[in-house]
């Protein structure tokens, strides 16, 4: 048993952060968690910067160098130029060369006018017209509607509201930058207001959390077409090739996955229907948070079917194999974008802790299982999944025995082959009964040409002038006739 898990076993210290600090990693951060993601990104970027400013100060450096050195020549040759009129050229040269450096580190991201109004002044928006139309549509209006009604007991709501409602409009403004920049930008937003959140409500991180879910709804309600899957990505060619692939992978069986599941309890087979609907559910959500849901909802179903099944409680060696089974027969819809998007705007407390936390890991290392599937991890040969993965040969599903052989599925799946059968032997058969009928046509071509040549053959030798004898005669008309048919038996 173990050896046919070995493709699909999952050692639970896989789904932690690589640098061990016990947090769930993800394989969209290279297996680390966000906070050490973060972390090692800022790195990167801070010595990045710290090359570029080196680069910089010397390139700087050089051109004084040189200036210095054509000033030493003209100072050595007579000059028509006036000296205070030289030293004024020399001085715009020098700070416009400073500008240019010190503009080359500043970003030229533009900010969005600041409007007048009161703090929850909900018809302030962006400028750009594309936009407006995005941010009056009713599913944002009714989560402003709701954070606003939510922030108003709060002493602080008013200023909560007046700073999430400015960093949605300055998205508006950022939607040229690429995907991890944006991210980077609501993950810096949602750290700093929670850090300043567990300062004001002190001893009360529950208190911290459902604030930062409602403002995680408004903004992304808001963003959600800006940010999800953005043309700057390739999210899209990766959602393509992810269904393609399952697409492909349409006839591995659950014997195959080794996935303890009976469908023919109906409690078991209701669990995997609503697992399978609310895998698929996730892409018709905005928030993170609803998504996340989903798949934790999916999940527990998987749970319950397995406990059904083996009438013992689930273990993770069950689990991972049963959630790729549900992943590959409902092939959810933008599955790559709608991971990714979890991935880059999520409030990161929740996809490093908790439930939501493991459940996503364990969804995104079904994915990565899929798409390195192998006729290794299903016990096949090489031979046997290609001849699968490009359909010119299907696995046999057992017919009297098994738990899953007279399902609904594979009894109709049955039938198809049954059929597919006979028209094979029927085609076999109609390809020997036009051979035979080839054969015919040749033999008599043939005695056709046999006849008229000996008639051919009498007329010229001149023997017709002498009355034939009887027995001649008969020969003659024996000669004439074509042979008797023989009754032809096909085979088949």
């Amino acid at each position: 048993m173990m050896s046919q898990r070995r493709g699909i076993h999952l050692d639970q210290s896989e789904l932690l952060c690589k640098k061990g600090c016990g947090f769930y990693g993800n394989t969209a951060w290279q297996g680390l968690c966000s906070k050490c993601w973060r972390e090692e990104n800022q790195r990167e970027k801070q010595k990045q910067i710290q090359e570029d400013w080196a680069l910089a100060e010397r390139l700087q450096r050089e051109e004084e160098e040189a200036y210095a050195n054509r000033q030493q020549r003209t100072q050595s040759q007579p000059s028509i130029t006036p000296f205070s009129k030289f030293e004024e050229r020399k001085t715009k040269e020098k700070s416009s060369k400073v500008n240019t450096v010190t503009k080359f580190f500043i970003p030229s991201a533009k900010t969005p006018p600041k409007k007048d109004g009161g703090p929850f002044d909900t018809q302030s928006s962006p400028s750009p017209s594309s936009s407006v139309g995005r941010h009056s549509s009713v599913d944002s209006d009714h989560a402003t509607r709701e954070f606003i009604d939510f922030l108003k007991p709060l002493k602080s709501g008013r200023e909560i509201f007046k700073q999430c409602r400015a960093f949605t409009e300055s998205m508006v403004y950022k939607r040229d930058m690429g995907a991890d920049e944006l991210s980077e930008c609501v993950q810096d937003f949602y750290q700093n207001l929670s850090e300043r959140l567990q300062t004001q409500f002190k001893g009360s991180s529950d208190h911290v959390e459902n604030i930062m879910d409602e403002v995680e709804k408004y903004m992304m309600t808001r963003l959600y077409k800006e940010v999800f899957c953005p043309e700057t990505t390739d999210d899209e060619k990766k959602d393509l090739a992810i269904q393609k692939r399952i697409r492909a992978l349409h006839w591995v069986t659950i014997e195959m996955l080794c996935v303890p599941v009976d469908e023919e309890i109906p409690e078991v087979s209701d669990s995997v229907v609503k697992a399978i609907t609310d895998v698929i559910e996730m892409d018709s959500k905005r928030v993170p948070k609803d998504k996340l849901a989903c798949i934790t909802r999916c999940s527990k179903h998987i749970f319950n079917a397995i406990k059904v099944s083996k009438k013992e409680a689930a273990s993770a060696d069950d689990f991972l194999p049963t959630l790729i089974y549900i992943v590959l027969k409902a092939n959810p819809p933008r599955l790559q974008s709608n991971i990714q998007y979890i991935t880059r705007f999520c409030n990161p407390s929740r996809l490093m802790t908790g439930e939501d936390g493991y459940y996503f890991t364990n969804l995104c290392c079904a994915v990565a299982f899929i798409e390195k599937l192998d006729g290794q991890s299903l016990n096949l040969s090489s031979e046997e999944f290609e001849l699968y993965m490009s359909g010119q040969a299907s696995p046999h599903w057992p017919q009297a025995t098994g738990a899953s052989s007279c399902s609904p599925g594979n009894t109709a799946l049955s039938q198809v082959h049954k059929r597919l059968d006979l028209l094979t032997g029927l085609g076999e058969r109609q390809e020997r009964v036009m051979e035979k009928a080839r054969q015919l046509e040749s033999d008599l071509i043939d005695w056709t040409d046999e006849v008229e040549q000996k008639v051919q053959t009498v007329l010229e030798t001149g023997e017709t002038s002498a009355a034939p004898s009887a027995i001649d005669s008969e020969n003659v008309e024996n000669e004439l006739l074509p042979p008797p048919l023989q009754p032809q038996v096909f085979a088949g």
